[in-house]
């Protein structure tokens, strides 16, 4: 475990509200190496924010992580306070959330919100912080960075403020970031310098990261592994080759099916997949995603599917899998796969 960097075992994380619990994340469980950049994909709902805001321990009320354990770089902090927790977030750990102009605070500067997180965490003085701070913000191709750094959010594009936080987060050498759809609402273009600069700071600086997003594209371009997750649980990781190529679930292969192909005919029509996501306050007690399949069993509809084993590194929660399931074209039977 010398190269494990994160391992997460069975997360149970849940919202208690007054018309019942709200079962957002449902046994998750993932071991992350160093340097690694880690995708988590999967619709809206699927759970995928509420995992990154449990591994940061930023769970407000009336959300609670219920069950499972968090280990970073060798460390337990499943049960840490709220103050030990204080002193990783943005040091060890740092998150970029999804919408930066609700993460900027417009009545200060950059520079003011910047200089504020470096001192916190590397007790410099201001002059060396905002010497940081430039740096940072030059890694991340922001022009003119002596001068911009004195500029107030608003004075920013969507692009260049996502850029800001990225530089903030990445200005005390986080170990591992967290980056919550980092390029939604950015055009193609702006996406593309996204992706490039989190490829350059995850070569040049060695931190590991986490993308969570829903476009499968923007997986594509940066991650080595990818887990997929629908209705508060993971359906299927495996590395790019994996997933992409040799999709093992029902749900990948929707997701996949759902996207344009630059290879497809003109007149070639996107294949939805039907229905809606499950309700985590009443979520089925077999699989989540049995109600939208089409290959769908009654024993995937009464008991959750073991999770099986179909490659090195590649394994999928689906009873299509079992070797005594019906055989279904593209789907390999597997072995049902060591606990993690």
């Amino acid at each position: 475990m010398s190269d494990t960097i994160l391992e997460v075992n069975g997360l149970q994380t849940s919202f208690y509200t007054h018309l019942g619990e709200v079962q957002a994340v449902r046994g998750l469980s993932f071991k992350m190496k160093k340097g690694d950049i880690l995708g988590i994909v999967g619709e809206s709902g699927s759970g995928k924010s509420v995992s990154a805001l449990s591994l940061m321990k930023l769970i407000d009320f009336p959300g609670r992580i219920k069950a499972g354990s968090i280990v970073f770089d060798k460390k337990d902090i499943t049960n840490y306070s709220n103050t030990k927790m204080s002193d990783m977030r943005g040091n060890d750990m740092a998150m970029i959330f999804q919408d930066p102009m609700t993460s900027l605070n417009p009545v200060f500067s950059i520079k003011s919100q910047m200089v504020e997180v470096i001192r916190r965490h590397r007790k410099v003085n201001r002059r060396d912080a905002l010497k940081v701070a430039v740096e940072m913000l030059h890694l991340v191709g922001i022009p003119e960075p002596e001068k911009r750094i004195h500029a107030y959010p608003h004075q920013f594009s969507g692009g260049m403020r996502q850029r800001v936080m990225i530089a903030t987060a990445l200005s005390c050498n986080p170990k591992l970031l967290i980056a919550d759809e980092p390029t939604t609402a950015l055009d193609v273009t702006i996406q593309a310098q996204i992706i490039d600069i989190m490829k350059h700071v995850s070569k040049e600086l060695h931190t590991s990261i986490i993308l969570i997003t829903h476009d499968l594209g923007v997986i594509a371009e940066l991650c080595s592994r990818i887990i997929v997750m629908y209705g508060g649980m993971a359906m299927e990781k495996g590395n790019i080759d994996d997933i992409f190529y040799r999709p093992s679930h029902p749900y990948t292969r929707g997701l996949l099916q759902s996207l344009p192909r630059m290879d497809s005919h003109a007149k070639d029509r996107l294949i939805p997949i039907k229905g809606s996501p499950p309700d985590l306050m009443k979520p089925p007690s077999g699989c989540p995603f049995s109600p939208r399949c089409p290959h769908a069993m009654n024993i995937c509809r009464e008991e959750a599917a073991p999770t099986f084993k179909v490659g090195e590194g590649h394994t999928s929660v689906c009873w299509l899998l079992h070797k005594d399931a019906p055989a279904v074209e593209g789907y390999a039977k597997g072995e049902v796969a060591d606990a993690e």
